[in-house]
């Protein structure tokens, strides 16, 4: 904020949900852009995508799962039905696809015997998100799923596709009517649990 205010700030720690919020805030106190503050969650759209990839034999390339809420665990919510690929795939095995999105780092580790984590699907989400902005900053805007200050729920920051130019995130695109039932019932439970993550870092925020 003091030597770069412009730089577009990619945060991939835990809690993003909450950090984001408070280092957002901060920068607003500043009379500094917030939404140069941007948690990296582009992995569980890449894990999605490859999950529906595995499961239909379309290309991967082809597929592109929006996935919006948070970062981890039960705040992430792939949306397949929003994906011609998986919307005709059975609620049961959409659900299950959920859990494994969701689940995904437990599954890398599990894999690995608990001697790693998920440290190269991290550094692919990080260079998603860079591709993105450095595009964007060149001109050729392109969208990608990140934790920013947004306008796309009730809530303040919400993770959901951004585009990226020349000023940085341009634009947020607000969540799609969702006629699906179960992606409904999860996308509460999705705001119940951030508002209390988001809520926390905005008190830091207030008292720093």
């Amino acid at each position: 904020a003091k030597f770069c205010p412009r730089a577009i700030v990619g945060l991939m720690v835990n809690p993003i949900s909450s950090v984001v919020p408070a280092m957002a805030s901060l920068y607003e106190k500043k009379q500094l852009d917030p939404r140069r503050i941007v948690g990296v969650t582009s992995l569980g759209s890449s894990r999605a995508s490859k999950f529906v990839h595995e499961a239909t034999g379309v290309p991967a390339e082809q597929i592109n799962v929006p996935v919006v809420g948070g970062h981890a665990g039960r705040t992430v919510l792939p949306l397949f039905s929003q994906e011609p690929a998986a919307s005709n795939l059975p609620l049961e095995a959409r659900r299950a696809l959920d859990v494994r999105v969701q689940e995904g780092d437990e599954e890398v580790i599990k894999a690995k015997r608990s001697r790693g984590s998920a440290a190269l699907s991290a550094a692919h989400a990080a260079m998603l998100l860079a591709r993105a902005v450095l595009d964007g900053l060149a001109g050729q805007r392109r969208s990608v799923c990140a934790f920013v200050k947004s306008e796309a729920t009730e809530l303040p920051y919400f993770t959901s596709p951004v585009n990226f130019g020349r000023r940085g995130a341009e634009r947020v695109k607000r969540l799609p009517r969702l006629a699906d039932k179960y992606e409904n019932e999860r996308l509460f439970e999705v705001r119940q649990i951030l508002k209390e993550e988001i809520d926390a870092g905005l008190m830091y925020a207030e008292s720093n």
